[in-house]
């Protein structure tokens, strides 16, 4: 996949946000599982490399809308139905992280918001 190289900040951000494990699997399961992270906008983006969510293969691009899970790819309308969209997730991940909820709003205006 096309995108650019994450600055320091932007790395620091995937790492924290990683750590969490899939959020899904948190608020849904109660369990941690080990997450990738899913871009929401893209990875071309100023800023998209902040506007991520953890997320376990399965969750990720396992490609299945069953009982068990939904699949973020490629089912995303279904995916938000079931769990909610991404940025509601996204708030969830920065208050499970101590930022504000919305924190990832103000990155249109951030020269750096890790401050």
């Amino acid at each position: 996949m096309k995108g650019r190289k994450p600055t320091k900040a932007e790395h620091e951000w995937l790492d924290e946000v990683s750590s969490l494990g899939c959020i899904v699997c948190r608020m849904h399961h109660d369990v941690w599982s080990p997450a990738e992270v899913h871009h929401i906008e893209g990875k071309t983006k100023r800023h998209a490399h902040f506007k991520i969510i953890p997320l376990c293969p399965t969750h990720h691009r396992g490609g299945i809308d069953t009982d068990f899970a939904t699949s973020r790819h490629p089912y995303k309308a279904a995916f938000e139905k079931r769990y909610g969209t991404e940025e509601e997730l996204l708030n969830e991940v920065c208050k499970r992280i101590g930022k504000d909820s919305g924190w990832w709003e103000s990155l249109q205006e951030s020269q750096d918001p890790t401050n």
